[in-house]
């Protein structure tokens, strides 16, 4: 039996991806970062809380790491954990830099002090690309990073290069393209419209608040993409490889399909804040997967308009349970704008 070691296993891809290895017959081990208020809603939404070992794992701390692998002993090690939203980045740029950057160096050191055949997989992203080209954009295109938090990224995607090439180590990365489901957190913009529309459809809110509405984005379903990562560690050969779905959507048509779903007029609901809008915004990416398509087989499933909707359903169908008194799986309690809602809803219900 494969083992694997995924760090961030409580976010949205540590957990389709544990889910997915599970089915392929992995023992899982993952790690998460230790905090007040436990985050494990999306491993008890997948129901795979009791079947993945939990390690807590501090990504500052070289020791901690090694203890990690040492705990795990994996063949395969998936490393997703990071401060991976851009808004904070900026606010948070040093922070950004040691948990996004420094500490790929960190898991790279510990692979090659215990053990050089363990497999690494390192999450790179879209946001490596800025504004450098309007696309499709490909492992050849040069990147030009546009927030802190795709300069630490750029940072952790040349020294998994440079481990492999220097040190042999099987090192690759996997430079996903945005890919979202009902499970994403509610800081990224997609969870935060899906969210406010559910609760304007059921009269809890009436306006959803947006920044750049008129940014373009090459959006995915994030179970498609943990299969990618996969395949990017079954390949006979360590490589980087783009996950994209080929096609670019702006801000404002998921907002607009997301109302049509849920049956309301965008023009009703929409209020445009520039207080939301980044000190350097990329404005437009769309990926091209043609090297993942040839030599690893894989493609995006789910279209566009099946994503929105299964996320817009999802999160009305959240709330209305809910209001009705109903157990809910969910992520809101741990957000302010939502968190107030739940109190006084409590309060009422006492």
């Amino acid at each position: 039996m494969k083992r694997a070691l995924i760090t961030g296993v409580t976010g949205q891809d540590g957990a389709y991806l544990a889910k997915f290895l599970m089915s392929k017959g992995y023992e899982v081990y993952g790690t998460y970062r230790r905090l007040s208020t436990p985050n494990f809603w999306r491993l008890n939404y997948l129901g795979i809380m009791r079947k993945v070992n939990l390690i807590s794992m501090d990504l500052n701390d070289t020791t901690s790491i090694m203890e990690s692998i040492e705990i795990s002993q994996p063949d395969e090690i998936y490393h997703l954990a990071a401060q991976s939203f851009v808004g904070a980045s900026f606010e948070q740029p040093i922070a950004t830099g040691e948990v996004t950057g420094l500490a790929t160096t960190r898991m790279l050191e510990a692979i090659l002090k215990r053990d050089k055949d363990i497999k690494f997989y390192n999450a790179s992203t879209s946001e490596l690309y800025g504004n450098s080209s309007s696309g499709p954009l490909d492992e050849a295109t040069p990147f030009k990073p546009q927030s802190p938090y795709a300069t630490a990224k750029l940072y952790s995607y040349w020294m998994t290069r440079l481990y492999r090439d220097a040190y042999g180590l099987f090192a690759a990365n996997g430079i996903l393209f945005n890919h979202e489901s009902p499970i994403r957190g509610l800081e990224f913009v997609t969870r935060k419209i899906t969210n406010a529309i559910a609760k304007i459809k059921l009269g809890i809110e009436k306006k959803v608040i947006l920044g750049n509405i008129e940014s373009f984005r090459d959006w995915g379903y994030a179970p498609d993409y943990v299969e990618g990562m996969w395949k990017i560690l079954q390949n006979e050969t360590p490589e980087d490889f783009v996950l994209a779905t080929g096609e670019t959507h702006s801000v404002k048509e998921f907002l607009s399909l997301s109302c049509e779903i849920a049956g309301l007029a965008m023009d009703d609901v929409l209020e445009v804040s520039s207080s939301l809008k980044r000190p350097l915004e990329v404005h437009y990416l769309v990926g091209n997967p043609s090297k993942a398509e040839v030599e690893l087989n894989w493609t995006h499933r789910m279209e566009f308009r099946d994503l929105v909707k299964e996320m817009t359903e999802e999160d009305i169908a959240r709330w209305d349970s809910f209001i009705n008194g109903k157990p809910v799986i969910w992520d809101a309690q741990h957000y302010d704008d939502n968190n107030n809602i739940i109190k006084t809803r409590y309060k009422m219900d006492a």
